[in-house]
């Protein structure tokens, strides 16, 4: 079995260098971080805290929240989807029959 080769990119968050290894693409680590900054930035101007760790765990929390509407929401364009489907076979079950 091939192994991914492991990568170390380095990229900044919240103005601090971090070493990542992984087998992820460094562009697509660099976004990731880009994403976390921005994040950490807009917490870090709506708080009164300069503790580093807070604002990490309060932006973390937005995140989260973020990722579970959009996980809510595409269970529940799922289920649409699937009773469409649903709803076009029989349809189309009716004109094969008839």
């Amino acid at each position: 079995m091939a192994t991914k080769a492991t990568t170390t990119t380095d990229v900044e968050i919240f103005g601090a260098v971090y070493h990542v290894r992984g087998e992820q693409n460094p562009e697509h680590l660099r976004e990731l971080a880009s994403f976390v900054d921005g994040r950490m930035q807009d917490v870090a101007g709506q708080v009164a805290t300069v503790d580093t760790a807070k604002i990490a765990i309060l932006a973390a929390l937005n995140i989260a929240d973020e990722l579970s509407r959009a996980r809510k929401l595409q269970e529940g364009e799922r289920v649409e989807i699937e009773g469409r489907v649903t709803a076009l076979a029989a349809e189309l079950e009716k004109v094969l029959a008839s």
